[in-house]
């Protein structure tokens, strides 16, 4: 697929289905041609969500656990004895989130893809472009029968299906979460679809850990009747070449969005007690700070709850600069007096 042989009719008409948030009839892919088109347009824009989570669950030294050598679901590697991570990703559309998940642990950490859609016809692409991304990696479509049996999943990964999946659909994903030794989940970052996803951390909490976006295990402080008006949600930044290329700048104008603005909501679960704990006295800011003259404020949720804070540009200069222009995963050590911030030292940011 080529820019040139984008099928706009068939991207015009999922970008309506997708906005209007509400549930198929039946598989809404109808060609491999709108598969492929998808996958190169919006489909690379939500591979660059993943890309953020993922640099985030880097920054915060976090990858899922891999298998002990005797447990069912786990793989073998080359060499015949390094256990080795399976990856499902359910509901993949074009199969663009277990590509990055995969990318990211490295192929030669994963002992299969495993890839499930309503729709046969986009299993079947997401198939083939794993295998042009991943030529030694095992990928298949995994069968009805595998969804509810019992076997280990390992990495489950779940992408943009919270707004168009009825409650029998979700209950039977929750079932199938509890298979699984770890979780990424990523959805758009809308109101109501953070609420939903704020919900499923909730119900998991008493079995999985919190890894992120989260800096505590606790409950979520954006349920406090005072953050109603609230939603937890991020930004991504896309590469910065794309401002520079014709045909990133011509999709942009054609589909009427922005393309400077990726907002995400997103989780990232394990079953096992993680090796490296939450330090201590972590903040997550939450959206983008918003910066003033002289002061910026930003919405903080730490563990004992989400509140707005003031940094006066004053006190921490080099901080305020971080968030005139945010990048990555706004994690930060706060000292401060009250709601005032007087210091922050950004996660890793020694390192980095």
């Amino acid at each position: 697929m080529t820019w040139e042989q984008l099928d706009w009719a068939a991207l015009d008409r999922l970008r309506d289905l997708f906005l209007a948030g509400q549930t198929a009839a039946g598989p809404y892919w109808k060609t491999r041609e709108e598969l492929a088109s998808y996958d190169l347009t919006y489909g690379e824009r939500i591979g660059w969500k993943w890309d953020a989570v993922l640099a985030e669950l880097d920054r915060r030294r976090w990858r899922p656990p891999v298998p002990g050598p005797s447990r069912a679901g786990s793989g073998r590697g080359g060499d015949g004895g390094t256990p080795r991570l399976a990856v499902l990703d359910w509901g993949c559309g074009t199969g663009v989130a277990g590509r990055r998940v995969v990318r990211w642990l490295g192929a030669d950490r994963v002992s299969a893809l495993r890839l499930w859609d309503y729709s046969p016809l986009a299993a079947d692409y997401a198939v083939e472009a794993g295998q042009e991304h991943f030529p030694a990696l095992r990928i298949e479509q995994v069968t009805p029968g595998y969804l509810a049996g019992d076997n280990p999943v390992g990495v489950l990964v779940i992408s943009h299906v919270l707004n168009e999946l009825p409650a029998a659909e979700l209950r039977a994903l929750r079932g199938l979460a509890d298979r699984a030794a770890a979780i990424l989940w990523v959805e758009p970052g809308t109101a109501e679809v953070s609420r939903a996803l704020i919900d499923i951390r909730e119900q998991f909490r008493g079995r999985f850990h919190v890894i992120a976006p989260c800096t505590h295990r606790d409950g979520c402080g954006l349920l406090a009747p005072e953050n109603a008006r609230h939603w937890c949600h991020h930004f991504a930044a896309p590469p910065s070449e794309i401002y520079a290329d014709s045909n990133w700048v011509k999709f942009g104008r054609r589909a009427g969005i922005d393309l400077r603005s990726l907002p995400y909501s997103f989780l990232a679960l394990e079953r096992q007690p993680p090796e490296a704990m939450p330090a201590a006295g972590l903040a997550r800011v939450i959206g983008a700070p918003r910066v003033y003259k002289g002061f910026a404020k930003v919405l903080s949720c730490e563990r004992d709850g989400v509140r707005e804070l003031t940094l006066q540009k004053r006190h921490a200069p080099e901080l305020y600069r971080q968030f005139k222009r945010p990048e990555g995963a706004l994690v930060y050590a706060w000292r401060r007096a009250g709601d005032r911030i007087l210091a922050g030292e950004r996660l890793g940011q020694q390192a980095s």
